[in-house]
């Protein structure tokens, strides 16, 4: 946002307040995939916004196109490889829906560069036994280092004269004559409009809060493969991978030959809670483990080097939702749902036209006009996301048959089917 911010006005000065350091918490911590969607996968847009989902799907593919173009003009040092993404059936009944979904999105003209795999096509591009069929999006996910990412950002900021203050958090916000004030522990900022890009932590805008959970997710990194290991899998056009279950692994090269294994477990703590403690948990690390080899028991005896957690700022929708609060001097987006790498730049754009009072071809969007529902208070969110949990794992281990809660989210516009 800041960059953007300084590249379509030179002349404004802008001020980034970052609580920790840049790339700290899930800018630098996620598994690294970029993708062009913004609504979360193109069956969640499809689901929700019908009827914007061609345009939806067009300003995806131009944002994505975007990131690109700005880290060749910046020239950032981040791993970008726009190597695709192939989404992969691991039993029988998703070779069967991804498949039928193919033929959907074909029908609607939305399959452009996305490739159906049979179970010998996938296992050409990357062997695991289990691979039973993939849909490969050719050009719709890049894959980064997502801490150098951030990283490069910082210094393209400094470069074009963005003021970066780390180690600040903002702690309040209020109007100060015909601006905002923000304060910080050693001072405060005084500017024409503020632009929240808060995440899992606590929104400054206090009504915000309820419409985001922090769900915590994890992932391991192998040491290098050596060239023979490498062989033995394949993966020669490098792209990132995900498997088709409720409860899902993505999983992808890194550029020196890491596989970064991550996901799964999604796990919510009572009372919506951020703390640091959460970022590792050990029991998840192994479960990653074993599901890891039996995906890949070529690679058995290969050594996981680090492990890593963090929280991601879900919301009802599973897709980013955005606003404006003190007669329009702050915005703020929200809620991405773990697809944030991509969307944030998306995101960016929205606030700055909001707070510009801009009506642009993102402000008349149906998705950006309207927000999600919000959670419920306590005991009823931790009750209502524990139910979801144990029925996504049913659903995984019955062919995929969703049961009467599932369905019923469907119904109301909150099932997750990612």
């Amino acid at each position: 946002t800041a960059l953007i911010a300084t590249e379509r006005d030179p002349g404004r000065d802008v001020v980034l307040l970052e609580g920790r350091e840049v790339g700290w918490a899930a800018s630098g911590r996620n598994g690294g995939f970029c993708a062009a969607s913004l609504t979360h996968g193109l069956s969640n847009g499809l689901t929700r916004w019908p009827g914007e989902i061609h345009k939806l799907e067009e300003l995806g593919a131009r944002n994505l196109d975007a990131i690109e173009e700005a880290v060749v003009r910046h020239r950032l040092d981040c791993d970008f490889e726009r190597s695709g993404e192939i989404d992969v059936a691991t039993e029988e009944y998703q070779a069967r829906e991804l498949k039928e979904w193919h033929e959907e999105i074909g029908a609607k003209g939305l399959a452009d560069g996305v490739e159906y795999l049979d179970a010998e096509a996938v296992r050409e591009q990357v062997d695991s036994p289990t691979f039973r069929a993939g849909l490969w999006d050719r050009r719709g996910v890049a894959m980064v280092n997502p801490a150098k990412l951030a990283w490069g950002l910082k210094r393209a900021c400094l470069d074009l004269g963005v003021r970066v203050y780390e180690h600040t958090p903002a702690l309040t916000l209020r109007p100060y004559g015909a601006g905002m004030a923000v304060r910080t522990p050693y001072g405060g900022v005084r500017a024409r409009g503020v632009a929240l890009g808060t995440n899992v932590f606590p929104n400054l805008v206090k009504r915000v809060r309820p419409y985001t959970v922090p769900v915590y997710d994890y992932a391991l990194m192998t040491e290098p493969l050596t060239a023979g290991q490498l062989a033995s899998v394949g993966w020669k056009n490098r792209q990132g991978l995900g498997d088709s279950a409720n409860q899902f692994h993505y999983f992808r090269l890194s550029a020196d030959n890491r596989v970064l294994w991550g996901g799964y477990d999604a796990v919510y703590p009572y009372g919506g809670r951020v703390r640091a403690e959460y970022d590792d948990r050990p029991e998840t690390y192994a479960k990653l483990a074993g599901h890891f080899f039996t995906c890949f028991p070529q690679l058995e005896g290969v050594r996981f080097t680090h492990a890593w957690g963090g929280a991601i700022d879900t919301c009802s929708r599973f897709s980013a939702f955005f606003g404006t609060a003190h007669q329009g001097k702050v915005a703020y987006a929200a809620g991405y749902t773990g697809l944030g790498v991509g969307a944030t730049r998306f995101g960016a754009e929205v606030m700055l036209d909001l707070l510009a009072g801009e009506r642009t071809e993102r402000t008349e969007l149906e998705m950006v006009r309207r927000k999600p529902l919000p959670f419920p208070p306590e005991p009823f969110a931790w009750t209502g996301i524990a139910l979801t949990k144990w029925s996504l794992a049913r659903a995984d281990a019955h062919g995929g048959r969703r049961n009467l809660w599932l369905r019923t989210m469907d119904r109301l516009g909150l099932g997750f089917d990612s």
